[in-house]
């Protein structure tokens, strides 16, 4: 570790390293990804605390599997796809713990099958992302998103996984991935279609 800055070891190296016992290399495998780990928890399960609890497990299994890394794909993908199993498992617990009203309401409703009048802007309503305003906007349409959609535009959209990365991590079809994401692009415009009329934008 000392030979080299850490910033110009690649992960794999570091991957290496830690195999090795350097603890100093996973805790910058740690510094290199906790930033995106915690982003990803937080969309996922919307509250801070839970986001924090998901990035820490998702660091204690990465430690305790990191003997089953391959490399076949980098090493971002590998964790991520940690954190989002994490957080479904989570989720699901939080689920047979606690049924709300309000999901009981939108499953007897068909909440599922979203019906949108198409709003004439941009196919990727995220492009607009770097103005936080935008950003508050789409955070809160979000959390109010089917989750099956929320999952796949959050990693796909946000994250900037591939298709096929997306569909290896939540382990559905790669036509689910694109049907859903759809579906979720879909849900942001409708909801967001309010605040640009608001400023002329549409």
């Amino acid at each position: 570790m000392e030979a080299k800055k850490n910033g110009s070891i690649s992960d794999d190296e570091l991957v290496k390293l830690s195999r090795n016992g350097d603890k100093n290399a996973f805790g910058e495998l740690v510094k290199r990804h906790e930033g995106k780990v915690y982003a990803l928890g937080f969309r996922f399960m919307k509250n801070r605390e839970d986001a924090a609890d998901v990035m820490q497990d998702t660091f204690l299994q990465a430690y305790r599997k990191l003997g089953s890394f391959e490399g076949k794909s980098a090493f971002s993908t590998w964790l991520y796809r940690i954190a989002v199993n994490i957080c479904l498992m989570r989720k699901r617990k939080k689920k047979l713990e606690y049924v709300s009203f309000d999901s009981a309401i939108e499953s007897e409703s068909g909440g599922d099958d979203i019906k949108r009048e198409p709003v004439d802007w941009s196919d990727e309503p995220l492009e607009l992302a770097d103005k936080k305003q935008v950003r508050e906007k789409i955070e809160k349409a979000l959390s109010k998103m089917p989750g099956e959609y929320r999952e796949v535009v959050v990693l796909r959209d946000m994250d900037g996984f591939s298709n096929n990365a997306v569909a290896d991590m939540l382990k559905i079809s790669l036509p689910a991935v694109k049907s859903r994401l759809h579906k979720g692009r879909m849900y942001l415009r409708k909801e967001l279609s309010d605040y640009f009329r608001s400023r002329g934008e549409l």
